[in-house]
């Protein structure tokens, strides 16, 4: 029997602090096919938004191949930005509704760039909901920050 399935890479992304701002984590679980890969790092005074959004840059970041993508995130800030908040922020030249620059700026124009080379569709999943890759990733996002802790012990 021949499958249908079109070859796609999954991402699932999280990303945790302990403190906002502490010291964070970032997890990925990339899926192709049979396939996985587990990347994991952190920061040492960060927020749970940076982490998000540096789980996203990193799973993209890592990709080898233009192929579709779907990255799963329990961010709706992740989500709702990049598919929603992003163009206006670019239109606007980085700035929000009321003028200020955005928060993670930097971090915003590599995901959007990031976005842009690839062809991903973005999933919003709920956290802490006993998804197994969205648990795998949290997993691995505090894995980050305890490398992170002994290193500075």
């Amino acid at each position: 029997m021949t499958s249908t399935h079109k070859k796609v890479i999954e991402i699932f992304t999280d990303g945790a602090c302990r403190g906002n701002p502490g010291p964070g984590g970032w997890g990925v679980l990339l899926r192709y096919q049979d396939q996985e890969k587990e990347l994991w790092g952190g920061a040492p005074m960060t927020t749970n938004n940076r982490m998000e959004l540096t789980a996203a840059i990193q799973g993209l970041s890592a990709l080898r191949r233009n192929i579709p993508v779907h990255i799963y995130t329990d961010s709706q800030y992740v989500k709702k930005g990049i598919t929603e908040w992003i163009q206006g922020w670019r239109q606007k030249g980085w700035r929000n509704a009321v003028n200020k620059p955005i928060k993670n700026c930097d971090l915003w124009q590599k995901l959007d760039a990031l976005n842009e080379e690839y062809q991903v569709t973005w999933h919003w999943i709920r956290g802490h909901q006993g998804h197994p890759d969205n648990e795998r990733a949290d997993q691995l996002a505090n894995r980050g920050i305890e490398e992170l802790t002994l290193k500075s012990l």
